[in-house]
């Protein structure tokens, strides 16, 4: 208990419920999250001058501030993370293309807009869509977490969640998903101005970008909201959006609202939902595990057995794919070889995640196969076995023997690390947590479920393993006394 005090006195940096705006105040800092992977023109790096933030937002941000008697200071946070993150308390407010939508207004105080948008529906130059109905049964790419998301799972159609503005219109681009549905202000400047991508010219929707703000800080919400009617008034605001080419009729028409549905439940179909990217999670782990074995083993005779050129090549893939992160194959291997091999997502997962775990089972054969007695391959060549059947009935065999745990936790890792097929817009058992956690408003069941999932997956391979170890272990012919 001594220790949990300890840990929770020094984690936690928020102010105490209510009390932000007086924190504030007091420190003379506003903080605020938001992801620099969102990119021009929310908020990114200055190519010009290293380090130093720029965008409509952090202009709007630094002249809130100003008008608040304080500075602002941006804090990183991964932007599917930005609302859990700041109800935590890791920064003061959120402001990075936070969509105004219903259940987000359920569960914080949301600001007056700063900015009104519209859903920008992008199609195949060439194609025959003319509206977002016209897609009803294909598949349809937008970012998650957001009111175009929402808008796609409320029609047949089949949605695909990205994390990042350009890779939606990539996989467009490429007939990976026939349409992509995202706001006005990424459209323009992501997608629409690709040679091979056509955006409608009606919104689909519109919506409007807020403040996020804790429930209890309605202090810190009427403070704010008096300095946007200020900035507002006094024609800043407009410049800001002005000068970022962002100002349009939008920003001095009505915007609706909806109400916010209730949390969902963890009924039968989410159950169902469940267990369907739980067997998406096994077939990418089970199809990339047998792409790693013959490779790895392959690589591993190669280093061992092979002559200098061999060795040479299989070390280089080794460290290769060991020294770089597998998210950086998968993202090289989908995006960035996409129009030469025009890989679908669990295609691309599967060979992505193949070709690394290879270069870790090529290290494991490695050492099985120089834990063999030197003698057996002497004693093979004495019975007049050439190299190739030395290998095949003698090394081989016994490597794969002393191989076994090691590559059991292999796969273990590999069944976790499936997870990361979802950057590829697969929606695998992380994936589908995620989504279920913002639907419920609650990580609590969602995760205990997706752990349930996990062990069930990974243990009866584990107790697989351990009974062909404890079999081979055993003296067929023991001696006698």
């Amino acid at each position: 208990m001594l220790l949990l005090g300890i840990a929770w006195g020094c984690g936690s940096g928020a102010d105490a419920p209510g009390q932000t705006f007086t924190g504030i105040k007091q420190r003379g800092e506003i903080t605020w999250g938001a992801d620099l992977a969102g990119g021009e023109p929310f908020v990114f790096e200055d190519p010009a001058h290293g380090g130093m933030l720029i965008g409509f937002e952090v202009d709007i941000m630094d002249a809130l501030a100003r008008r608040l008697g304080v500075k602002a200071r941006m804090v990183q946070h991964t932007w599917s993370q930005l609302v859990p993150s700041l109800e935590r308390g890791d920064f003061d407010i959120v402001m990075n293309g936070l969509e105004a939508t219903p259940d987000r207004r359920d569960r914080l105080l949301l600001s007056d807009p700063y900015y009104v948008y519209a859903e920008t529906l992008a199609v195949r130059r060439g194609d025959p869509y003319l509206s977002i109905f016209d897609l009803i049964g294909k598949r349809v790419g937008t970012l998650n977490q957001t009111y175009a998301w929402d808008i796609i799972s409320m029609l047949p159609m089949t949605g695909a969640p990205y994390e990042g503005n350009e890779e939606p219109y990539i996989d467009l681009e490429l007939g990976r998903v026939d349409g992509v549905l995202l706001d006005n202000i990424i459209a323009n400047r992501y997608g629409c101005t690709r040679a091979a991508v056509r955006c409608l010219p009606y919104d689909v929707a519109r919506g409007s970008y807020s403040i996020g703000i804790r429930k209890d800080d309605n202090e810190l919400a009427a403070a704010i909201n008096d300095a946007l009617a200020a900035m507002k008034k006094a024609g800043e605001l407009e410049t800001i959006l002005t000068r970022w080419k962002l100002w349009d009729h939008r920003q001095t028409e009505e915007v609706g609202t909806t109400q916010a549905p209730p949390p969902r439940g963890f009924d039968g179909e989410m159950v169902k939902q469940f267990l369907e990217a739980a067997l998406l999670t096994l077939e990418l782990s089970v199809l990339a595990f047998l792409i790693a074995v013959p490779l790895g083993l392959l690589l591993a005779i190669m280093r061992v057995y092979g002559g200098p050129g061999a060795s040479t090549g299989a070390r280089v893939y080794i460290e290769l794919f060991r020294g770089t992160p597998v998210l950086l194959q998968l993202f090289v291997l989908y995006y960035g070889l996409g129009e030469a091999l025009h890989l679908g997502p669990i295609s691309a997962g599967v060979i992505g995640l193949g070709l690394n775990y290879a270069a870790y089972e090529a290290e494991v054969y490695r050492g099985a196969l120089l834990a063999i007695p030197r003698g057996q391959s002497e004693a093979s060549r004495a019975l007049g076995m050439g190299p190739w059947q030395t290998l095949r009935f003698i090394m081989v065999p016994q490597a794969l023997r002393l191989a076994l745990p090691p590559m059991t936790n292999d796969f273990v890792s590999l069944l976790k690390d499936s997870s990361l097929v979802s950057t590829v817009a697969a929606i695998e058992l992380t994936k589908r947590m995620q989504m279920a956690a913002l639907e419920m408003r609650s990580y609590l069941i969602p995760g205990i479920a997706c752990a349930v999932l996990y062990i069930l997956l990974s243990f009866p391979l584990s107790e697989l393993a351990r009974r062909l170890e404890r079999r081979l272990s055993r003296d067929q012919r023991p001696h006698t006394l």
